[in-house]
């Protein structure tokens, strides 16, 4: 669910919010990602209004408010609104215990009070949430997991995370970590997957050192000496290199093992895949071919999904953290 604030605050945003604004219903999503920023302003209908995209000033904590605020500020002029309700999707959580944003890959954030700072540089409420999270409620709300009891979103890019939605809204967990399945570690290990790369958690073997894009780089690497990007090892595997498609065979078994788990623990209606990996079409029939095979069930009828709005689910789902006005 959104992160809870005092009974107060939704009224100071409509307070603030321009007639025009309540009447269309608008509200700012924004995606802070490790390599670009992304706002757009959506309608109540999920229609898409504005859309404004800029690189992130990485390892630059201020220069990442002040782009946020800048944002904010170009989409609400090319609106003619003022003071519209934002949302923002995240690396890593905040912290139910301290406000400070921890587990975000994108480690200048780690420890900062985002919430507060973007509210003091934006001057009202903020909603703030994980970016994996945001992903899946976009999907669920309007995207390929609309109208499912239970979504679990996945994102398989330059890491591996995961978000829940249950009967539409987020759930974020007591410790704000609810579907941050990359650091679990990955199931039913081979002997040759022992003990598992190295991971920016500090353990071993994380699901993310498997599943996410540098995973099968890695993986690729190991065997063929050659540093290639995912798309380029399935262009590979395409044309017959046996090697590349020995990569992605083993992702492939890998991503059953590992989403076994999840609908083992969770059983959910859908799952949607997001993040690069995601483009890999391959992924939905042949992983969806291995889940028998490690799910505790005599059939499994979980649909295993593309996204509906790809890219822009980031900016989408931190937009729908905000209901509708």
């Amino acid at each position: 669910m959104p992160p809870r604030r005092g009974p107060d605050a939704s009224a100071t945003v409509r307070q603030r919010v321009d007639g025009s604004a309540l009447a269309l219903g608008l509200r700012i999503g924004v995606d802070l990602g490790g390599t670009k920023i992304e706002a757009i302003a959506l309608d109540p209908g999920g229609k898409l209004r504005v859309r404004r995209r800029v690189a992130t000033p990485r390892h630059d904590y201020a220069g990442c408010l002040e782009a946020i605020a800048q944002l904010v500020r170009d989409v609400e002029r090319e609106t003619g609104l003022a003071c519209l309700p934002v949302g923002v999707g995240m690396p890593g959580a905040i912290s139910p215990a301290t406000g400070r944003v921890k587990n975000a890959n994108s480690v200048w954030l780690n420890g900062r009070e985002l919430p507060r700072d973007l509210e003091a540089h934006l001057e009202r409420p903020v909603r703030v949430a994980n970016d994996a999270n945001c992903f899946a409620l976009s999907e669920a709300t309007d995207g390929a997991g609309r109208g499912a009891e239970s979504v679990f979103g996945v994102i398989v890019g330059t890491g591996t995370g995961g978000g829940v939605v249950i009967r539409g809204e987020l759930l974020e967990g007591a410790n704000a970590i609810a579907g941050e399945w990359g650091h679990n570690p990955l199931p039913w290990p081979a002997p040759d997957e022992l003990p598992g790369p190295e991971c920016y958690c500090g353990k071993r073997g994380c699901v993310e050192t498997f599943l996410s894009g540098p995973g099968l780089q890695l993986d690729y690497e190991a065997r063929t000496g050659v540093r290639a990007d995912p798309t380029w090892i399935a262009s590979r595997a395409e044309a017959g290199d046996a090697a590349a498609e020995a990569s992605l065979a083993r992702y492939e078994d890998r991503m059953a093992r590992c989403l076994a788990m999840v609908v083992n623990l969770l059983d959910p209606d859908r799952i949607v895949l997001g993040g690069g990996l995601s483009n890999l079409f391959r992924l939905y029939p042949n992983v969806a071919a291995r889940l028998p095979d490690y799910v505790f069930s005599d059939r499994v009828e979980t649909p295993i999904l593309p996204p509906r709005h790809g890219d822009s689910s980031g900016a989408r789902g931190a937009a729908w953290l905000w209901p509708a006005v």
